[in-house]
């Protein structure tokens, strides 16, 4: 009996690890699939607008070769503050209030203001002073008053580019699907003045050639991503994001599966913000898409995961950077 117990063990032991495999197997189809992947620039760390195509918020980003921002930084967590300070006492909390407590006090010990003095002259200076410090108080007023007037003029000014997603899809879209949602998202010039843009607007101008090439990265990506074609994904992508595509294709040969992804079909899309750092563009949007997406054994092309007829969705945030004078590449990838 005892003899017979071990194969058993050992036969449900084999068991189990083939369906962990290919449960590992369903993880990790498709690039990036359930991760988040990349980088933002400066936003790498802060959440993504929402959009019409992904209206909750995409999930944070898990790996990435960004650096977290420390206290002091931009970008830094909104609870790292300043250590608190004293409240404000007014201009008697601070030195004028130390002179006139010690000429009262120096008054009240009969050694006048400033001590020295009695009678009359006393009187008459300790008068003196106060009216003296009066005035320094009316111009200490009206300094600080000067300089905390707020500055009204322009403020807000995006240059007249409106915040995105908020309303209902553009059904006139843009080549490829995607909603033209706010104002500004037509092609105009550059301005040379580019102010840092606030979340969620149209910072640099996106146009239709642009919508155009991020459509064809979703696609020429996937595709490649399925041909574990490594070269054509470096250089679609940046170096970080060909890194954690290339581990994945490890991984599927270290199990001796291929992922197959075809015939990827976007749906639906909208841009959720584009800013520029320096002379980078960046661009995040959130797509909708359709593939079909099957993992086959690498020997006998057999289906272990996914169906190779029936096609799946998916909605993704991607973030997409620019190098001044470059093309588009893919940065980040988050789950929506």
């Amino acid at each position: 009996m005892t003899q017979n117990r071990k194969p058993r063990r050992t036969q449900a032991l084999i068991a189990l690890a083939a369906v962990l495999t290919l449960v590992a197997t369903s993880v990790d189809a498709r690039p990036g699939r359930s991760s988040n992947l990349g980088s933002r620039g400066a936003r790498t760390y802060e959440a993504p607008a929402p959009t019409n195509t992904a209206p909750r918020t995409a999930a944070p980003l898990e790996r990435s070769a960004t650096e977290r921002p420390t206290a002091g930084q931009p970008g830094a967590a909104a609870g790292l503050q300043r250590p608190a300070t004293p409240a404000n006492r007014g201009f008697f909390g601070g030195l004028a209030g130390g002179l006139l407590g010690a000429g009262l006090i120096g008054m009240l010990l009969g050694g006048g203001f400033f001590g020295g003095l009695g009678g009359f002259a006393s009187i008459l200076g300790f008068l003196l002073q106060v009216a003296l410090i009066g005035g320094l108080i009316w111009l200490a007023i009206r300094f600080f008053r000067s300089r905390n007037q707020p500055a009204y003029a322009g403020a807000g000014n995006s240059g007249g580019r409106g915040p995105l997603g908020q309303g209902p899809l553009n059904r006139n879209a843009a080549p490829g699907g995607y909603a033209r949602t706010g104002a500004g998202l037509g092609g105009g010039a550059r301005t040379a003045k580019t102010p840092k843009t606030p979340k969620g607007v149209d910072g640099i101008g996106i146009g239709p050639a642009d919508y155009e090439a991020f459509e064809r990265l979703l696609r020429d990506i996937q595709t490649g991503y399925g041909r574990e074609d490594r070269a054509a994904l470096r250089s679609l992508t940046t170096p970080e994001m060909a890194s954690y595509f290339a581990e994945e294709l490890d991984a599927n040969a270290a199990r001796g599966v291929v992922n197959r992804i075809e015939d990827v079909r976007l749906l639906q899309g909208d841009l959720s913000e584009a800013w520029r750092e320096g002379a980078v563009d960046y661009a995040t949007v959130a797509m909708r898409y359709s593939l079909v997406d099957y993992t086959v054994d690498r020997v006998g092309d057999s289906v272990v995961d996914g169906d190779r007829t029936k096609p799946t969705e998916a909605v993704e945030v991607w973030t997409f950077r620019r190098p001044a004078g470059g093309g588009w590449v893919l940065s980040a990838i988050q789950q929506a």
